[in-house]
C-alpha cells in the first residue's frame, strides 16, 4: 500500500493553491463535445503529429488509432496527455500477460485506459498540483509527488515517474511517462475486502449494513481502521468482536463507522489540518500537523495515528489508521 510520510504530508497538507477543475466524464465522445466547443492554437503540430513523429511513442500512436482517438486527439482541445513510451507499453503486456494484438483488440479496456492519461487543459509541470487527485477524462483519478523527479501514483496503487515535460503541441502538452497507468477498478469495499489487514473493518460494514452504500457513487474518504485497532477498540471496552457486531448493537456500530467516512475525495494534501472534519454521521474530528486525530470519544481516549494514506478507489480514497475513533464515550463492560 502507499504511503506518505509525516513530513511528506505537512509539505503537501501546507502547500498553497487550490485543487485544478478538470472536470472528467470518461470516454471518446467526452473528448469529441470538450475539442469542438475549444479553439485550438492555429500553429504547429497537434498532439498526434507531434507523437507520430517521436518514434518511442510508436506504440502509444498505435493504442491511440486502435481506439479511435485519433480524430479527438486532432481536435481543438486543449489536452495534457501523460505519455507512456514503447518500453512502458512493452513492461505493460508483460505485466498483465497478454499480447499487444489482445490489448489493442479490447477497445473498451485500451480506451479506457488511453483516456485515463489524458486530462483535460493544457496543464505545463509547473501547474501540475501535487499530491492532490488529477480527475482524467476517463474519470478516474491519480496523483503526482515530487521527490527525485515527479511521480505518478495511479489507480492501483502503481508507480510511473515522469521522464520528460512540457513538449507542446498546438492543441496541448505533452509529459512521458515511463509506466502505462491504470485506473482504478475496485470500490471502496472491494479494496477493503483484498486487504487481510482488513477484515474485522469488512465484517462491522457487512453486520452494519453498509456495504452497499460504500459502494454507491460517492465519492467518500474512509478513514479504515486496522485489525490491530479493533483489537485494541475491543479490549479497552471489555466488549467482544460478536457483541460489537451483533444486531443489538447496530445502531452504535452505524454510528462508529459512519463516523469514519467523510463525504468527497479528500487526498492527504487536501486534509484541512487543525480544523473540523464533519463526517457522515454528523459529528467531527480534527486532523494535526503530526498525523494524529483527535476524535469525541473524550478525555483520556487514545489518539488515532494516520499510518498510511492515498489508497484510491473507484468511488473515493482511503487512509488508514491505527485505532477506531469514536464519535462518543463508547460503553464499557
Amino acid at each position: 500500500m502507499p504511503n506518505l510520510n509525516k513530513r511528506r504530508f505537512l509539505t503537501f497538507a501546507l502547500a498553497s493553491g487550490a485543487a485544478a477543475a478538470l472536470t472528467a466524464c470518461g470516454g471518446g465522445s467526452y473528448l469529441d463535445e470538450l475539442a469542438a466547443r475549444t479553439v485550438a492554437t492555429p500553429s504547429g503540430p497537434n498532439l498526434v503529429e507531434v507523437l507520430v513523429g517521436l518514434p518511442q511513442f510508436s506504440l502509444l500512436v498505435e493504442a491511440v488509432q486502435a481506439a479511435g482517438l485519433v480524430s479527438t486527439l486532432q481536435g481543438a482541445g486543449p489536452f495534457t496527455v501523460f505519455a507512456p513510451t514503447n518500453d512502458a507499453f512493452v513492461a505493460l503486456l508483460a505485466e498483465l500477460e497478454t499480447t499487444k494484438e489482445a490489448l489493442f483488440a479490447d477497445v473498451p479496456l485500451l480506451t479506457a485506459v488511453l483516456t485515463y492519461h489524458v486530462v483535460a487543459g493544457s496543464v505545463p509541470s509547473t501547474a501540475v498540483q501535487l499530491g492532490r487527485a488529477i480527475t482524467t477524462v476517463q474519470g478516474g483519478v491519480f496523483k503526482v509527488e515530487s521527490g527525485d523527479g515527479l511521480t505518478i501514483f495511479d489507480g492501483r496503487w502503481r508507480t510511473s515517474s515522469i521522464t520528460a515535460v512540457d513538449l507542446a503541441a498546438s492543441n496541448g502538452v505533452i509529459h512521458t511517462v515511463d509506466t502505462v497507468l491504470l485506473p482504478p477498478d475496485q470500490d471502496i469495499v472491494q479494496v477493503a475486502q483484498s486487504q487481510p489487514d482488513f477484515s474485522i473493518l469488512v465484517e462491522a460494514v457487512v453486520a452494519a449494513g453498509l456495504v452497499d452504500t460504500l459502494k454507491g457513487p460517492g465519492p467518500f474518504t474512509v478513514f479504515a481502521p486496522t485489525n490491530q485497532a479493533f483489537a485494541d477498540l475491543l479490549a479497552e471496552t471489555g466488549l467482544t468482536k460478536e457483541q460489537l457486531l451483533a444486531e443489538e448493537n447496530r445502531d452504535l456500530l452505524i454510528s462508529v463507522l459512519t463516523y469514519h467516512v467523510v463525504s468527497g475525495r479528500v487526498l492527504a494534501a487536501e486534509v484541512p489540518v487543525g480544523q473540523p472534519i464533519t463526517t457522515v454521521q454528523g459529528a467531527t474530528f480534527t486532523v494535526d500537523s503530526s498525523f494524529m486525530i483527535t476524535d469525541q470519544g473524550g478525555a483520556g481516549n487514545p489518539r488515532a495515528e494516520i499510518v498510511s494514506t492515498d489508497i484510491l478507489a473507484t468511488n473515493g480514497v482511503i487512509h488508514i489508521i491505527d485505532k477506531v475513533i469514536r464519535p462518543t464515550a463508547l460503553p464499557v463492560t
